[in-house]
């Protein structure tokens, strides 16, 4: 099971090729305030001083620092081209192929680097420094040195240090692999310790968190830390260690690490002796190994899941974008007929990738069609803006100076045309709507496509070009085709329509009654007036005379095949009503449509509507209902013709002609312009390329573990 750490390293050194955070590997994660001791555990664990030193914040950056065993007999990694077959122990940064024996020039590497990256100027910076220190006296680890915490800013350092370090170290410890080394000093509080509370916010089962007790020899005379390393004081599931530390004197005065080991051992065995054989820096650096290893075993089943499915997954994006074009003619003609093919798709509701949030392509102009456009004509009644005094004004103007026997055929269709053109206005928002959709399709057609238009950002400007030049071309032609029926309506008023003609024909009937009773009624009123000078039986055969003519006329009014009147019976003749003292009609006043220039003196007229008499209620009755009839015939016709003629005038010229007149535009022209990659798509097959190869290697490297590495 030794090999799991070498393993781990060896994939971090694949992924911090490729600056990948994506896969979490297993690693010992270093926290504590600013001065707890954290460069000094770290240092002891390695036997050598090599990290930087001083007051206030040194760790501005994270190190990423593997600690490898290495023997003198290892051939793999003691190689004569490096120099390092005699050597002890020697240090090799990621960013570097220098081989550093001195660790001193480690140190000075670590603050350049850091300077480098992250300023002078006390502030922190997220990417991590990488270093690998071959030794014959380490034990296998991998650990991450971070930032220690601090509460107020100092110096130079920014206003919000604290959070920035805080969000530092969450992004390390959050990692479910992780394991946190949480570093405090024995002369402090534990209750009040940083490092323990933010590994608690993410660990708060314990299971992850091993705690260190530093400056054990540094605590108030009288008082030790018992308590504290039994955990009687606080609880820690992986357990408590005690080190003692060098002082900055014995840092200043260049004590030997091995030299404060002893001192360590010495200090512990007479303050502890119960306790010195599980504390101390060689005790902590085994208890490290061990809780990394098992923990490496434990994560290394889902971490190959976790590998064998990004790698499906950059696969399938890499292929996303494309390889380099060698054959640009080849690739223009086969990017234009996939753009058709997904747009006619889309249209004809064929396409591979349906969108399930919303209606789009074909769905949507059918939409259009039976809901929007079928729903805005159903809501115009025909009557809509037209009054009893309009149709009476127009029956009056359609007879001249004389008063009529019939309603005039012409005031029937003057009214029933001012109705129909308000069809005209919705039919050509429909063609408007259809020809938005077939706009906004352009970028409804196809992940594939799209993931092309976006790698050519050229070639995508050019095709949008040229498809919004073809509606723009036929949208003319379709406003004029739906313009043309409306106008094809208005030209003829077809009063022997079969379903007209079945309305009209009751009209006669309704009105028959109606003027042989009112014609009657009048020569009553004129036979009383002269009933004196007349005998009875005349009278009688007068009036029964009058009646008889009446119902011939009638008769002769009946529905014809040659004739408007055919369909529909005027109305009697208004006689007024007479003044039973002078025998003078008193005619009706009817409100009119104001006249541009007023040639005769203004004559005051009632504002208010009036009451129509029952010969006006029933003419204008029979209008209406002729309207109506006519209207409905009218609509539905329209409803059904405009959808028809958008089809074949836009929708299926435009799916017929796309192919061809894109090549037309794009093959012709400069195909080096239009086939130029974005710059970002390139960077990004780079990328997954690079990371592909990385996730191959390492699914490589863990594939060589044999199950009994495990145990």
């Amino acid at each position: 099971m030794e090999a799991l750490i070498p393993v781990v390293n060896k994939l971090q050194d694949v992924f911090n090729t490729v600056g990948s955070d994506s896969i979490q590997l297993p690693q010992i994660v270093v926290i504590g305030s600013q001065s707890s001791g954290k460069s000094s555990v770290i240092e002891s664990l390695v036997g050598r001083s090599f990290l930087p030193r001083g007051t206030g914040i040194v760790t501005r950056r994270p190190l990423v620092l593997q600690l490898s065993y290495c023997p003198f007999d290892d051939k793999e990694q003691r190689l004569p081209e490096n120099g390092t077959v005699n050597v002890e122990e020697w240090g090799k940064f990621l960013h570097s192929k220098k081989i550093y024996t001195d660790f001193n020039e480690i140190r000075k590497e670590i603050e350049y680097e850091t300077d480098r990256i992250a300023g002078s100027n006390k502030g922190i910076c997220p990417e991590p420094i990488n270093l690998k220190i071959y030794s014959t006296r380490v034990v296998n680890l991998t650990l991450v040195d971070l930032p220690g915490l601090t509460k107020v800013p100092v110096g130079d350092q920014p206003d919000d240090i604290e959070n920035q370090i805080k969000d530092l170290i969450f992004k390390y410890i959050e990692n479910p692999n992780s394991i946190i080394l949480a570093v405090t000093a024995a002369n402090n509080d534990m209750a009040t310790s940083e490092s323990l509370k933010l590994a608690k916010d993410v660990d708060p089962d314990g299971r992850r968190t091993l705690a260190v007790v530093t400056k054990l020899d540094l605590m108030d005379a009288g008082t030790d830390a018992i308590d504290i390393l039994c955990g009687r004081v606080i609880p820690v599931k992986l357990g408590i260690i005690g080190v003692m530390n060098r002082s900055q004197q014995d840092i200043i005065d260049k004590k030997d690490i091995d030299e404060q080991l002893k001192d360590e051992a010495a200090f512990l065995q007479r303050k502890y002796p119960t306790l010195a054989t599980r504390n101390g820096t060689p005790y902590l650096a085994k208890t490290l190994n061990r809780l990394l290893m098992h923990h490496i075993r434990d994560c290394l089943p889902d971490l190959k899941t976790r590998v064998n499915v990004m790698v499906s997954q950059f696969q399938s994006l890499l292929h996303s974008y494309g390889e380099d074009v060698t054959d640009k003619s080849q690739t223009l003609l086969q990017i234009i007929t996939k753009f058709a093919s997904a747009y006619c798709s889309t249209i004809e509701g064929t396409a591979r990738n349906i969108e399930t949030t919303e209606l789009c392509g074909g769905a949507r102009i059918c939409y259009i069609f039976h809901e929007t456009f079928g729903r805005t004509l159903d809501s115009i009644h025909p009557l809509t803006g037209l009054s009893k005094m309009d149709i009476l004004t127009a029956i009056r103007n359609a007879t001249g100076p004389r008063p009529a026997l019939f309603v005039p055929e012409v005031s029937f269709e003057l009214l029933v045309k001012r109705q129909i053109r308000r069809l005209e206005e919705p039919s050509l928002r429909c063609v408007e709507l259809i020809h938005e959709e077939m706009q906004r399709i352009i970028q409804h057609c196809g992940n594939e496509v799209q993931q092309e238009m976006l790698r050519f950002p050229k070639l995508h400007e050019k095709i949008v070009d040229v498809v919004t030049q073809l509606l723009r071309r036929r949208l003319p032609a379709t406003n004029s085709m739906v313009e043309n029926l409306v106008a094809i309506e208005l030209a003829y008023i077809n009063t022997k329509h079969p379903d007209f003609h079945k309305e009209a024909t009751l009209v006669p009937s309704l009105l028959k009654t109606d003027i042989i009773e009112s014609w009657s009624q009048s020569n009553t009123r004129r036979n009383a007036s002269n009933q004196q000078q007349r005998t009875a039986p005349v009278t009688t055969a007068g009036n029964q005379g009058e009646t008889d003519r009446l119902e011939n006329h009638v008769n002769a009014a009946e529905p014809t095949q040659n004739s408007w009147l055919s369909n529909i019976l005027p109305p009697a003749v208004d006689i007024g009503t007479e003044n039973t003292t002078n025998n003078t009609p008193v005619h009706n006043i009817v409100n009119t449509p104001s006249k541009p220039i007023n040639l005769l003196p203004d004559v005051p007229v009632n504002s208010n509507a009036r009451k129509l008499t029952d010969k006006e209620q029933k003419d204008c009755d029979v209008i209406e209902r002729l309207i109506k009839s006519y209207f409905y015939i009218v609509r539905k016709s329209i409803q059904d013709s405009v959808p028809k003629a958008i089809m074949h005038f836009l929708v299926n010229f435009v799916k017929d002609n796309l192919q061809s007149e894109l090549v037309t535009h794009l093959y012709k022209s400069e195909k080096e312009e239009l086939l130029n990659e974005s710059d970002h798509i390139a960077i990004r097959r780079k990328e997954a390329a690079d990371m592909l190869k990385a996730l191959t290697r390492a699914n490589h490297i863990i594939s060589e573990i044999r199950e009994t590495h495990m145990w």
